[in-house]
């Protein structure tokens, strides 16, 4: 039994005790992710994320997160941010990473270094209502990995399958999620 208290700097020991508890009540597994946004101007706008839900509380984070979200010239922006389909391909990067990470450490296996690259296909005749032929988000998405590690490649393309089928947001990307969108006419300033 493998008794470091930390690898890929997960605590393997609060990691245990997290899948325990959660197994042992299935509504402490219950999340829910908050982010407000307010626009700028153009294509710039201003999303931001204060706190989250999970195990039957309200935790707020250690500070607010900005992040500042735009189109580049081409597409009529300022360039003051990445554009949303750009945030889409870094929330991918970050959170099959982390599965990565998260199920590497489960397992034992040391992680010394890991690098991705994403591409995503879009065609903007979509957004554009130019065809209805033409999907208005990515038509496919691609992802390398480059993994330093002390495990085969077959180990490795393993841990890279289980991010995959671990990974909320890929499964966010890759299936159907009812989106509930609405709109309410604003009384007076917000600022």
């Amino acid at each position: 039994m493998n008794t470091e208290k930390s690898i890929n700097g997960v605590d393997i020991g609060q990691l245990h005790e997290t899948v325990e508890s959660i197994g042992n009540d299935p509504d402490l597994a219950k999340c829910r992710f908050h982010a407000t946004n307010r626009w700028v101007n153009g294509g710039h706008n201003r999303a931001m994320i204060h706190d989250f839900y999970a195990a039957r509380q309200t935790i707020p984070h250690n500070r607010d997160f900005r992040l500042e979200i735009d189109e580049p010239p081409l597409l009529l922006g300022e360039d003051v941010g990445a554009n949303p389909v750009e945030y889409v391909l870094s929330a991918l990067s970050g959170c099959l990473t982390t599965s990565l990470v998260y199920h590497a450490a489960a397992q034992g296996i040391r992680i010394d270094e890991i690098e991705s690259t994403l591409e995503g296909d879009l065609d903007l005749r979509g957004f554009l209502g130019l065809s209805e032929e033409v999907r208005n988000g990515y038509q496919n998405i691609r992802v390398t990995f480059k993994i330093k590690a002390d495990a085969p490649q077959t180990k490795l393309d393993e841990l890279v399958k289980l991010a995959q089928a671990r990974s909320p947001v890929f499964d966010i990307v890759s299936n159907p999620v009812t989106v509930d969108v609405q709109a309410q006419k604003m009384t007076g300033s917000m600022h």
